[in-house]
């Protein structure tokens, strides 16, 4: 397992994706963009998560609104589901009960920033891929550094 498929509910997501994309490209991690509506094609949407698991993958789903996308997908698949539903404040954050809500037997996790829902995924992966776990131990060494200097730099300015 070393790829992540991101299935967007309509092409108004590929910004999130892209960003999701590009979080991953940073911890050497390959990413496949797909667009698969669980409400209008759920059978193109039950097929590719189908077609791709058999790579035994992480799926990211974005969804907004409703977000079935993400329930669907976890109800149809062994792989882990990783719900990142962007933000609206169309709803003031309502919207988003969609996505954290499931019945019963249905278990996406539901991260809500695009860079840390990428980090979560590299984390499934790094369990029994070498190199992502030690992109991500690089990763968190580097964002432990920022603080210290940013600490150090506010300490000398005193």
């Amino acid at each position: 397992m070393s790829k992540v498929v991101i299935i967007m509910g309509s092409k108004a997501d590929l910004e999130w994706a892209q960003k999701i994309s590009t979080a991953l490209q940073n911890l050497a991690i390959d990413s496949v963009l797909r667009i698969a509506s669980a409400h209008k094609v759920p059978l193109k949407c039950y097929n590719l998560i189908k077609e791709y698991e058999k790579e035994n993958v992480v799926f990211i789903t974005i969804a907004g609104m409703s977000n079935a996308l993400s329930g669907f997908t976890d109800a149809q698949t062994h792989c882990p589901v990783i719900a990142c539903p962007p933000y609206s404040d169309k709803f003031a954050g309502a919207d988003l009960y969609s996505s954290i809500r499931m019945p019963s037997g249905v278990a996406p996790l539901t991260v809500l920033s695009p860079e840390n829902a990428a980090l979560a995924a590299a984390k499934i992966i790094g369990l029994s891929n070498p190199k992502v776990q030690k992109a991500i131990v690089d990763f968190q060494d580097k964002k432990r550094k920022e603080l210290e200097e940013a600490d150090n730099n506010l300490a000398h300015d005193k």
